[in-house]
């Protein structure tokens, strides 16, 4: 069985950091890519970054100059540490894993639960 479990979430001010986590089980083997995906209040799930086996990642607009998206394989750990959070980063955040195409479509076929993430000003 496959599980996707996330930690990491929490309130903070903006300006503020914060690493999310998810610890991945199960069988990974067919997995190309891993990601994080958002959504905010009233707002439809997006992805943010993602990290592909061979380690290539990929951010959505210019997120990667606050958010790093990184993996460690001995730990089957996927993490994004967040920094210079504003308010409208607020959301619930997601980790999912999939295919390539998935990943890249929104799709992916395996979903965490999500962890919340509130930045106030």
């Amino acid at each position: 069985q496959v599980q996707l479990v996330e930690s990491g979430g929490g309130s903070v001010q903006a300006e503020g950091s914060l690493r999310l986590s998810c610890v991945v089980s199960g069988n990974t083997a067919n997995w190309e890519s891993m990601g994080w995906f958002r959504q905010g209040p009233g707002k439809k799930r997006a992805g943010l970054a993602r990290i592909n086996s061979d380690g290539m990642t990929t951010y959505v607009g210019s997120l990667q100059s606050r958010f790093t998206i990184s993996k460690d394989s001995a730990k089957n750990t996927l993490y994004l540490q967040m920094t210079s959070l504003i308010p409208a980063d607020s959301g619930m955040y997601y980790c999912a894993a999939g295919s390539l195409a998935e990943m890249v479509t929104g799709t992916p076929e395996y979903w965490g639960q999500g962890t919340q993430v509130t930045v106030s000003s």
